[in-house]
């Protein structure tokens, strides 16, 4: 569905008046060369990225246009994959942070898109943050910008009006919370003129097979925030089950997990907390006989290596990003959660629980259900 970008936008917000005068600047830059190619903004991490990968596929051919006239402009974080996930296009990464916070950091990211002369400017991600990507759209300058409309609050509304005006269409991709999958692929088939099926995610990958004794399963313990990252305990308890079914067990994560390395001395556990760099987090990933993980970014790219995974999900962001809608669900991934009233809350939890402890729907999820999960996947008497 395509709506008209709103023909009265509300108010400026003081923060726009702050940011005004740079993406002014970059704006009205005087661009002599003749407008060429197609800017795709991705400003999200890598499980954001993870599910675009497959609608992107169909962008050259849904905008009648060759793969290298397209350039992507993504984030630092995913910058080493993307020669390998999207083959063929240009691609130019940026401090998503910085340019939200730095004045002269965003003139200079801003006045490059501006200097490449884009003809069409596409922006496709529902849940963003106001004045960073709707801002490069705008001072691409190129005759056809087309935006996703955003998910809209009273907070974010006035932000985002100003910018959404001055597109020249505004793809409605579903309402709160539609899955990302399907979000994106409502995107291409608008761009297409016609339906294009939404496809399970499958990422290309190099065939490394890492150092580590086989079968072996992945404990990936990490989250965004502690409300969302299940009692390591509880992650202790489920490796030791694997363990008993003869698989290694393989605990990874980043800096920011480093604290829990000493509680893995003497379990005979395989600790790679922040041993690995991302593209070997990725090779230890796609050979895995099984993923038990957070709903973060390696559980997307697990899920896209083809790798069997279960994923512990809480309530803030329900069926936007998991459990996959059946359709897309690839083979061997499941989602365990204990559904409560107050799911969809975005992670503004409302219900008793303590600071730096999992919110209540994380913590409602027991053991039990993870072990249930992994029978389902690998029924008692068989091996990954």
């Amino acid at each position: 569905m395509t709506t008209s970008p709103s023909e009265n936008p509300r108010r400026r917000p003081r923060r726009w008046f702050l940011f005004w005068p740079f993406d002014t600047i970059a704006r009205f830059w005087p661009v002599f060369r003749k407008r060429h190619g197609v800017l795709v903004i991705r400003i999200d991490g890598i499980g954001d990225m993870v599910l675009f990968h497959g609608a992107f596929n169909h962008y050259a051919e849904a905008l009648g246009v060759d793969r290298g006239d397209i350039t992507i402009l993504g984030c630092d974080s995913w910058a080493r994959l993307a020669a390998t996930f999207f083959p063929g296009v240009c691609f130019q990464s940026f401090d998503e942070h910085a340019y939200d916070r730095n004045p002269f950091y965003r003139l200079k990211i801003s006045l490059w898109v501006r200097r490449q002369g884009f003809a069409v400017a596409l922006l496709d991600s529902f849940m963003r943050k106001p004045l960073v990507a709707d801002s490069l759209l705008y001072v691409s300058g190129a005759p056809l910008r087309v935006a996703t409309k955003p998910y809209l609050s009273p907070k974010t509304q006035k932000l985002f009006d100003w910018y959404l005006s001055r597109c020249h269409r505004v793809i409605d991709t579903g309402p709160h919370p539609t899955h990302e999958i399907l979000r994106h692929f409502t995107f291409v088939s608008a761009l297409a003129g016609r339906p294009i099926k939404a496809e399970p995610p499958r990422l290309p990958w190099r065939d490394k097979t890492p150092d580590l004794p086989k079968p072996y399963a992945v404990i990936n313990f990490g989250a965004n925030e502690p409300g969302r990252r299940w009692e390591f305990e509880n992650f202790l308890a489920v490796a030791r089950d694997l363990k008993a079914r003869g698989m290694t067990v393989v605990f990874v994560g980043g800096p920011a997990e480093a604290d829990y390395k000493n509680r893995l001395d003497g379990t005979g556990f395989v600790d790679l907390i922040g041993a690995t760099s991302l593209e070997g987090l990725m090779d230890v990933l796609h050979h895995a006989a099984l993923v038990v993980t957070s709903e973060t970014g390696p559980a997307h790219l697990a899920v896209g290596l083809g790798a069997p995974s279960i994923t512990i999900l809480g309530g803030g962001q329900f069926g936007g990003w998991m459990p996959f809608p059946d359709d897309v669900t690839p083979p061997m991934t499941l989602s365990v959660y204990r559904k409560m009233p107050c799911y969809g809350c975005l992670w503004n939890c409302t219900l008793p629980h303590t600071r730096g402890e999992p919110y209540p729907c994380v913590s409602a999820v027991t053991v039990e259900d993870v072990l249930q999960a992994i029978n389902r996947l690998f029924p008692v008497g068989t091996t990954a």
